[in-house]
């Protein structure tokens, strides 16, 4: 998309502004001097972090909501039937994308885009914290709220940018970029792409766009980003790992119940091989090592001392529904997090069964989407190996039509069968409770998974 010129005299209405990205953006050009609103029909702690700061919202979508406005964004879950998007068209208004309103905002500041299928929202928060750390002011856009800042997004007054590059609509090929990483390459968002083939070459024509002055880098240890890596023209990247053909790559890795702990061997053409020993993340899994692994390449590369960094990732925070713990009652422990893809769960339940001292492990899956279930059944169906119990929730179907073939019994049975599982059906948020509360005896680990309604059940739980 061209560059364009957004005067602070335009009123901007976000339609859909709920959204993670979307209120991070929202946030941003507030703080920034524009006239921001938004509507939204769902009053979400989003909204609330955009009304904190004087955004108006409209909690229902109606034409008479854009009546002043000049410019509309509207989030990728948004129709086009929806009376605001039909009202900004008859009135010949200005209508962008998240994706592309973001690429205008940051336009003149020095780019670092995060994507990939996994691990993105946690990689651009050790990054955005590292450079805050070094006193670097970034301006940031995450996906996930970031425990240290309160917030999902922020304006620096510092050169550069961290982005969250959501790669699900291909609005990730929109932004303009200096340095990226690309955390990993999985099946998902098939509904948009039409096969995987499709989404792959999105991910090479994203590396494609790395500047000469610039430099990506890729996890080689993902199978299928090895796959690409032939692909990519400009050969601009870096590579990171377990792998020993990795340029960073990941030494003696420990895992701890509240930490991890690693060595980094830097191997770079033209430069003497060195290793950084004792790095304390304060995170636990080997996906979060691999996260942090690719922050710290990235950010020796641009220039920061190596002190800043370690202090950072030793005093990270976290970020909300990345391995939440929500509370502890009668030493059992109750954890939230966003995993909703089947690579996804496998990491959540490792990192857990690495550390849990054969705690019994009790997963609580909320399935997101019939088309997720549809395309990923078989891979769901084994992800649960290392929990002992696996209560599934009804589909939460984010705005799809119901699915009359799905049959709850027949993917609880295939659980059953692929990750050899117990499995227990309940019907709703009481059902949950009274499960809990009936059945569960004391030092077990319950950890709650989904992109849908299962955090608000859990955070609002009293047992």
């Amino acid at each position: 998309m061209s560059k364009i010129e957004i005067g602070l005299n335009e009123k901007v209405h976000f339609v859909g502004i709920g959204g993670i990205g979307m209120s991070g953006l929202a946030q941003v050009m507030k703080t920034m001097g524009f006239k921001v609103q938004g509507s939204d029909l769902v009053n979400s702690k989003n909204v609330e972090r955009c009304k904190k700061i004087g955004i108006k919202i409209f909690n229902t979508h109606e034409k008479k909501n854009i009546k002043d406005s000049t410019i509309v964004v509207r989030s990728s879950a948004i129709k086009n039937t929806n009376p605001e998007i039909k009202a900004a068209k008859e009135k010949k208004l200005n209508i962008f994308k998240r994706a592309e309103m973001l690429a205008q905002v940051v336009s003149l500041k020095k780019n670092i885009v995060i994507t990939g299928s996994h691990g993105k929202t946690t990689t651009t928060s050790l990054i955005s914290k590292i450079l805050s750390t070094a006193n670097l002011d970034p301006t940031i856009i995450n996906g996930g709220v970031i425990n240290s800042f309160n917030s999902n997004a922020r304006l620096g007054k510092g050169q550069w940018a961290v982005l969250e590059a959501d790669e699900s609509d291909g609005s990730f090929l929109t932004f303009p970029v200096n340095y990226s990483i690309v955390t990993n390459l999985d099946k998902e968002h098939i509904d948009f792409y039409k096969s995987f083939k499709n989404l792959k070459n999105s991910f090479i024509k994203f590396l494609n766009k790395t500047p000469p002055i610039g430099k990506s880098f890729v996890c080689i240890d993902d199978l299928e980003i090895k796959k690409i890596i032939s692909k990519i023209k400009n050969k601009n990247f870096l590579t990171y790992g377990f792998s020993k053909k990795a340029n960073f790559q990941i030494l003696n890795a420990i895992y701890r119940k509240s930490h991890s702990l690693f060595d980094l061997k830097i191997s770079l053409s033209g430069q003497k091989k060195r290793i950084i020993r004792n790095i304390k993340l304060n995170l636990i899994g080997r996906h979060n090592v691999l996260n942090s692994a690719a922050a710290i390449a990235l950010c020796l590369h641009i220039g920061i001392k190596i002190n800043f960094i370690k202090n950072s990732l030793k005093k990270f925070s976290g970020i909300q529904r990345r391995l939440t713990k929500v509370f502890s009652i009668r030493e059992r422990e109750f954890f939230d997090d966003y995993a909703h893809h089947p690579t996804e769960i496998k990491s959540v339940l490792k990192s857990l069964k690495v550390t849990s001292n054969d705690r019994k492990i009790v997963s609580v899956f909320q399935p997101h989407r019939y088309s997720r279930l549809r395309l990923l059944k078989k891979e769901f169906a084994s992800a649960f190996k290392d929990s002992n119990l696996v209560i599934l929730c009804p589909v939460y179907p984010a705005g799809e039509k119901v699915d009359k073939k799905y049959n709850e019994i027949d993917f609880a049975r295939l659980i059953s069968k692929d990750s050899k599982v117990q499995v227990i059906m309940i019907k709703n948020e009481n059902d949950l409770k009274k499960y809990f509360v009936k059945n569960l005896l004391s030092n077990e680990i319950v950890v709650c998974m989904g992109a849908g309604s299962i955090s608000k059940w859990i955070r609002e739980m009293v047992l």
